[in-house]
């Protein structure tokens, strides 16, 4: 009876011991966080093992319930940092399967949810990312509202308008870029130097930065592109730094889209006809429900798109010049790649790796006020003396250069306007300024190629 006690007890002993294995291996979620974007947020759940996840969600009032499969925490969800003005809240549920953990996000409003997990990736572990989108605000009101919009300088030239630089600090909330040796993220250095940028570029009058992240919150990469769109930006630049599995690599450079990337972007664009009109204007709606669109739509993306890439060209190899004199090169010459954040066919786009975190000696640099002064300067001599030189034509610094390498012809062909072709500039690039189809400026001035040499000048036809 003793012997058949004792094997009881074991049989129990045991038993106790395998279902607290069990309740330690129920996924724990550890921690909670909050970002919050002008027109969305991001909650991220940080969990001791890979999520098994559903969700659905609520009216009356609105709320987004997820169940985390066999899981269970100990955190007191009311403490959790929110400073999102779309979530409430996030409460515990009695779940209705036992073992399963039910998460309520309360919402202010209807909000379109997307929900994903993410590896392992240092400093981070498993996570369930819940992104909520606020779609009754609209990208451009963002877009417009993080900057100031400066008034014109003068009352003469009100018709004139500012030229538009957006900056987008690359990474951001939950994504915290490359890390250094001693901890240093990629996103607080680039938007350090982002903002110095902005401020130099809205201190020149005749320019305006809009910033496409304001705060430390992730932004869709498709979603950077087009925030510079709706600010109508005259270009793109998107600020890095650069990072490698060995600490060696060193030095700064400049990307702009590979032709490849070009290609294949022009092909997306040419599917989406109810695109058009947003990438092409008023030549958009021209050619609409033509028996030629798909034909003509091709010709007029692969002219933008030229003419983009050039002068992207162009202001890499400017701001190139200026950040060598600061700062140590990875390369001299402006390099391609096929970063989504360049692919915009009518937006110029560069994308500038300030030096690589990962080198110790650069990660110092970097984490230096001063040092982010410098690179943020360097990166706005280039972009100021390629639009001083290049305005555009409806703009005020357009007007303000009359005097420079527009003039007007006093010969018979009166009211003509003539171009000196400055150092960095390409055909497509005057076209893009003068708004003008290449075409018409090689039909006009009888040239054979579109190549134009440093001094040239050239009759600019009438649009």
């Amino acid at each position: 009876m003793t012997k058949n006690k004792h094997y009881f007890q074991g049989i129990i002993l045991l038993l106790c011991t395998f279902f607290a294995v069990v309740a330690q291996a129920a996924n724990q979620l550890e921690s909670v966080r909050i970002w919050a974007a002008p027109e969305s947020t991001r909650i991220v759940f940080d969990l001791s093992e890979v999520p098994n996840y559903s969700y659905f969600t609520l009216d009356g009032p609105n709320r987004l319930v997820v169940d985390l499969k066999k899981a269970s925490t100990k955190l007191n969800l009311k403490n959790v940092d929110n400073n999102s003005k779309l979530v409430k809240g996030i409460r515990v549920s009695k779940s209705p399967t036992k073992g399963d953990l039910r998460l309520v996000i309360d919402l202010v409003k209807p909000l379109n949810p997307n929900l994903f997990s993410l590896p392992v990736t240092a400093p981070y572990g498993n996570r369930l990312v819940v992104d909520l989108e606020d779609k009754s605000v609209t990208a451009e009101l963002s877009a417009v509202s993080s900057t100031p919009v400066k008034k014109n300088v003068t009352q003469s030239v009100q018709a004139s308008r500012d030229i538009v630089i957006a900056i987008d600090a690359g990474h951001g909330g939950d994504d915290p870029g490359s890390i250094g040796p001693s901890g240093l993220y990629e996103k607080k250095v680039v938007f350090e130097i982002s903002k110095r940028l902005a401020s130099k570029i809205n201190d020149t009058p005749g320019m305006r930065a809009v910033m496409i992240r304001s705060g430390d919150y992730f932004v869709n990469l498709n979603r950077r592109s087009e925030l510079a769109r709706n600010s109508k930006a005259d270009l793109l630049i998107s600020i890095h730094a650069d990072a490698f599995t060995s600490p060696n690599p060193r030095g700064a450079s400049v990307w702009v889209l590979s032709m490849r990337r070009a290609n294949s972007e022009i092909g997306r664009w040419l599917e989406q006809k109810e695109k058009h009109s947003e990438l092409l204007g008023g030549a958009g709606e021209i050619i609409q429900n033509t028996d030629n669109e798909q034909y003509l739509a091709m010709t007029l993306l692969d002219m933008s798109m030229n003419s983009s890439m050039a002068i992207g060209h162009s202001v890499a190899g400017d701001i190139l010049k200026d950040l060598g004199a600061v700062t140590e090169l990875h390369k001299s010459r402006p390099e391609s790649a096929s970063f989504a954040v360049l692919k915009s066919p009518d937006i110029p786009s560069i994308l500038v790796e300030t030096g690589f975190i990962s080198n110790p000696k650069e990660e110092r640099l970097l984490s230096s006020s001063r040092h982010q002064e410098s690179i943020a300067t360097a990166i706005y001599k280039g972009v100021n003396r390629y639009f001083q030189n290049n305005p555009p034509a409806d703009t005020l610094l357009a007007k303000k250069n009359t005097s420079g390498s527009t003039v007007k012809s006093s010969s018979k062909s009166a009211g003509t306007v003539k171009h000196k072709v400055s150092r960095g500039e390409s055909l497509s690039a005057i076209a893009q300024r003068y708004k003008v189809p290449m075409a018409s400026i090689i039909r006009a001035n009888g040239m054979k190629t579109d190549v134009v040499q440093l001094g040239q000048t050239l009759v600019i036809p009438e649009s």
